[in-house]
C-alpha cells in the first residue's frame, strides 16, 4: 500500500508559504479542471501538483484561499457540495464540512458561493498571489472579483494594488522533498523497477515494442500505481535514436537494442526510468561498447550528486566521460578539449544529464540563481541520465555504429553524505541485464 503524506504535513506547507508571503496579502490557487477527452468522455482526472501540494485535495472545481491573520482561520477552501443523487453516477464528494474533518483546512463554503464570498476576502488585502496566465477562465474570474471591488471604491472598499505571481516562493518549497515524499518517491521507484526487470524478461524476437508497453501498465497497475507519470518510451532498434518516441508499434528484431523510458506515477509524486537492453540477450561488440561509455558516465555523474557541488557538476561529469568514450572508439576526431569546447558531441548527445523530479516529472524549481547554477542541498530530488545516440543517417562514423541508441537513467535524492539512487532495483551493468534476460 501506498505511503501517504499525513494531514498535518500538508497544513506545515501552507503555513510555510503564507510566512513568505508579504503582510496583508492573500494566496488565490484554483484546482486542475476537468478535461474532456473526446464527446462526453472525460479524461481521468488528476490534480494539478501545486494545488496538490497544498492541499492533498483530489477534486476538480475546488479553489484554495489563504488569508495570513484571518481570525477565522487561514486555510479556506471553495469546494462541491454533497449531492447524494450526484454521487450515485459519479463517485463520492468530499463536500465543504468534510474539506475541514478530513484535510485540515481551516474554514470551507460551497465552490457555487465563491462570487458572493471571495471578492470580501480579497478586499482590503494589498496584494494577490496568484498562478498569473496558467488558466483564462479563472483569470478572466479573478479579474471580475477585483472589478467588483473597484465598483465600490467610492464607499470605501480598498482594492488590491498588486498581483504577483505564486510560483516563485512555492516552487522553492516544492524542491525540498520531506521523508514522507521520498518515502513514496521510493515506493514508486520500486513498482517502476520490477516493471522494467519484467519488460527485459518478455522481450524476444516476434513481439511488438507495445508487448513490452503492456507489461510495463500491468505491473504499475498491479501494484496501486493507476497512471503513467508521462507516456511510455519503448524503443528499439533505430526507434531509440528518437528522444520522445512514444508510437510503441514497431516489432523487435534480434540485433536491435531496445530503449524504455517508462515511469510509474504513485499518489502524484513521479517516477523516472531509462534502461537499455538487447532483444536478442546478449550485447553485440559495438553495442556493448557504447553501453559501457554511457554507464560510466551515468556513475561519474551520479557520484557528483552532493551538497556543496552546483546542478551542473553532474552534466559536467557526464560530457567529460561520453566525449572521451566518444574519442576512444574513433567516433570523435579531436582532443577532449575540443570536443568540450567546440561541443562536437551536440550529434550524439544533444540532451541535459537531469531535471528535478517530484510532483511532476520535468518537476519544478529555478536551476538557477541569478546567473550562477543552484547549489545542491539535502532533499533536492533529481533524474541522472546520460546517453549516445547515433543517427542511422549519420554518414560521419562506420555503418557499425549507425541507429544504435542508448540512455541509462536513475532518480537520484540529494542526502547530507552525498546522495541515493532511488531507483537501483533495476539491473544496469551489462553482466547483470544480459544474467536477468538469460533467467
Amino acid at each position: 500500500m501506498a505511503a501517504k503524506i499525513p494531514v498535518k504535513e500538508f497544513a506545515e506547507r501552507r503555513q510555510r508559504l503564507m510566512e513568505r508571503m508579504a503582510p496583508d496579502s492573500i494566496a488565490i490557487l484554483p484546482a486542475a479542471p476537468e478535461r474532456v477527452r473526446n464527446r462526453d468522455v472525460l479524461h481521468p482526472f488528476r490534480q494539478d501538483s501545486d494545488f496538490q501540494y497544498l492541499t492533498g485535495f483530489g477534486e476538480p472545481d475546488a479553489v484554495l484561499v489563504l488569508i495570513p491573520g484571518r481570525d477565522h482561520g487561514e486555510s479556506v477552501l471553495f469546494c462541491k457540495e454533497r449531492n447524494p443523487e450526484k454521487e450515485l453516477w459519479d463517485g463520492f464528494l468530499v463536500g465543504p464540512d468534510g474539506a475541514i474533518e478530513h484535510y485540515g483546512l481551516d474554514d470551507a463554503f460551497p465552490i457555487a458561493d465563491i462570487d458572493d464570498i471571495l471578492p470580501g476576502m480579497i478586499e482590503g488585502r494589498s496584494r494577490v498571489y496568484y498562478p498569473l496566465g496558467k488558466d483564462h477562465a479563472f483569470d478572466t474570474q479573478v479579474i471580475d472579483w477585483v472589478k467588483m471591488i473597484r465598483s465600490k471604491v467610492r464607499s470605501g472598499a480598498q482594492p488590491p494594488g498588486e498581483f504577483v505571481s505564486l510560483e516563485h516562493h512555492l516552487h522553492d518549497l516544492r524542491l525540498f522533498k520531506s521523508a514522507n515524499e521520498i518515502k513514496l518517491m521510493a515506493q514508486a521507484g520500486d513498482i517502476s523497477a520490477e516493471a522494467h526487470r519484467r519488460a527485459m524478461r518478455r522481450a524476444r524476437a516476434g513481439l511488438y515494442e507495445y508487448h513490452l508497453e503492456a507489461e510495463l501498465l500491468h505491473t504499475f497497475m498491479e501494484h496501486g500505481a493507476r497512471s503513467t507519470a508521462y507516456p511510455s518510451i519503448v524503443g528499439s532498434g533505430t526507434n531509440a535514436c528518437i528522444l520522445h518516441y512514444i508510437e510503441n508499434r514497431a516489432p523487435l528484431a534480434d540485433g536491435d537494442l531496445v530503449l524504455i523510458d517508462a515511469g510509474c506515477e504513485l499518489e502524484c509524486y513521479a517516477s523516472d526510468i531509462t534502461r537499455t537492453f538487447p532483444v536478442s540477450g546478449r550485447f553485440s561488440d559495438e553495442q556493448r561498447a557504447l553501453y559501457e561509455v554511457v554507464l560510466a558516465a551515468q556513475y561519474a555523474a551520479i557520484e557528483a550528486v552532493r551538497p556543496g557541488n552546483h546542478w551542473n557538476h553532474a552534466h559536467e561529469a557526464a560530457l567529460e566521460v561520453l566525449c572521451q568514450g566518444l574519442i576512444d572508439l574513433g567516433l570523435l576526431d579531436c582532443s577532449l578539449a575540443e570536443a568540450l569546447e567546440q561541443e562536437r558531441f551536440k550529434p550524439f548527445f544533444m540532451h541535459r544529464t537531469g531535471h528535478w523530479l517530484g510532483l511532476d516529472v520535468h518537476d519544478v524549481g529555478d536551476y538557477k540563481v541569478g546567473d550562477a547554477w543552484r547549489v545542491l542541498e539535502p532533499g533536492m530530488a533529481l533524474t541522472v541520465e546520460p546517453g549516445l545516440y547515433v543517427a542511422p543517417d549519420n554518414t560521419d562514423v562506420e555503418p557499425r555504429w549507425r541507429g544504435i541508441g542508448i540512455r541509462i537513467e536513475d532518480d537520484v535524492v540529494v542526502t547530507r553524505e552525498g546522495c541515493r539512487v532511488l531507483t537501483d532495483a533495476v539491473p544496469k551493468t551489462v553482466a547483470e541485464i544480459e544474467a536477468l534476460m538469460a533467467g
